[in-house]
């Protein structure tokens, strides 16, 4: 296989340059050694060392890009939530919620490719009032989101009030919410979102 591919490449060079550059055998049978050496040369102990090195900065970035978004996802909340709830509900978001939130951003991120992953972003300005939408991981360059957490204000009769945390993902077209948890909130009317 090789005198063919040896014998198709003189032949095109020689059709190539109309015969004006005639092939030197010395510099093919260079050509054939070279390829010889390649083809069975074992990797070194630098070429193994560098790829580990390789791999060990990309889980790190990996690692840093995931702190940062769980990080700016516990900062929304609390933007969300505002001092009044804040004061009240932060307690039980930080041990109960705040975990398993932090869980489906990591199984988010598992089942992208690490090109994706450097390019996410996380919307800020949490929703006011008494809609639900805390952030949203997006890709930054097509604004298409991955995944939205949100927590609903439910009044539930002759208990009281409740804030439900959950969140969709883009797999099912934001259709399915997974549930995070709940937190009790009282009997009494909770104040609106960030007063």
């Amino acid at each position: 296989m090789k005198k063919w591919t040896q014998k198709l490449l003189v032949v095109s060079v020689a059709l190539l340059t109309f015969g004006a550059i005639n092939p030197n055998h010395e510099i093919w049978n260079n050509f054939e050694d070279d390829l010889k050496l390649n083809r069975w040369q074992e990797p070194s102990a630098n070429d193994i060392s560098s790829a580990i090195q390789l791999d060990t900065l990309l889980y790190e970035e990996k690692t840093s890009i995931a702190q940062s978004l769980k990080g700016a996802a516990k900062t929304q909340a609390y933007i969300k939530f505002g001092p009044r709830i804040a004061e009240k509900i932060s307690g039980e978001f930080d041990m109960r919620i705040l975990p398993k939130m932090e869980e489906a951003i990591d199984m988010t991120l598992a089942r992208l490719d690490d090109e994706k992953i450097q390019y996410l972003t996380i919307t800020e300005n949490p929703s006011g009032d008494y809609a639900e939408r805390i952030f949203n991981i997006r890709e930054q360059d097509s604004r298409v989101d991955l995944i939205r957490f949100h927590v609903r204000t439910e009044n539930r009769p002759n208990e009281g009030f409740y804030y439900n945390f959950h969140y969709h993902t883009k797999e099912d077209s934001f259709v399915t919410h997974y549930n995070l948890g709940e937190i009790y909130w009282s009997k009494n009317m909770p104040p609106k979102w960030m007063a």
